[in-house]
């Protein structure tokens, strides 16, 4: 059989390296199995799942203009069940909450433990999302190229002013800032 993406070898591992493991491949061919290609689960040290003279049996992934055949081992094998998640259709995420602190937040949540808002409304948080909607494109209805392009700049003008005055605005300064930098 030749050697062709897609196709499954038994092979016997040649080679053990931090990276990968190369398998002797019919046709006196040798392939890599890269070190994530091992396993469905993560794999620190390679030397823990594979050896020398190790049979495996492999899947061609890719083979590179140059003559190198990747291959794999954990494309043959069938994938992990994931664990349902307490509380929700599949279940909590691994490893609880983000940074070991409820609510997945590191320091004060906003919104969180404040009282509700006078008028009745809770926390800034139980209000309705907010959707970005990017405006409706200007009509160019028979515009030439040269009107075409004159609105873009000023558009692309204005975008650039706000800019600069919310950089300016963050840094605590405006213009006067810019001019004591620049002496």
């Amino acid at each position: 059989m030749a050697i062709e993406v897609g196709n499954v070898f038994e092979g016997r591992v040649t080679g053990v390296k931090p990276f990968g493991a190369f398998v002797a491949l019919p046709e006196g061919r040798v392939g890599m199995v890269h070190i994530s290609e091992v396993s469905n689960e993560f794999v620190q040290d390679i030397n823990t799942v594979l050896h020398d003279g190790d049979a495996v049996k492999v899947q061609v992934i890719n083979i590179a203009p140059d003559g190198k055949i990747a291959l794999s081992i954990k494309r043959l094998l069938p994938p992990v069940p994931r664990q349902p998640r307490e509380g929700h259709p599949a279940g909590p995420r691994p490893g609880g909450f983000r940074n070991g602190q409820e609510g997945g937040r590191s320091g004060g949540a906003r919104g969180a433990g404040r009282a509700p808002r006078e008028g009745g409304r809770g926390p800034a948080r139980e209000a309705a999302p907010r959707v970005w909607q990017p405006k409706a494109p200007a009509r160019s209805d028979n515009l030439s190229f040269e009107d075409m392009m004159s609105r873009f700049k000023s558009q692309s003008e204005e975008k650039m002013a706000d800019l600069d005055h919310e950089t300016n605005n963050r840094r605590g300064g405006g213009y006067a800032h810019r001019s004591r930098r620049g002496r």
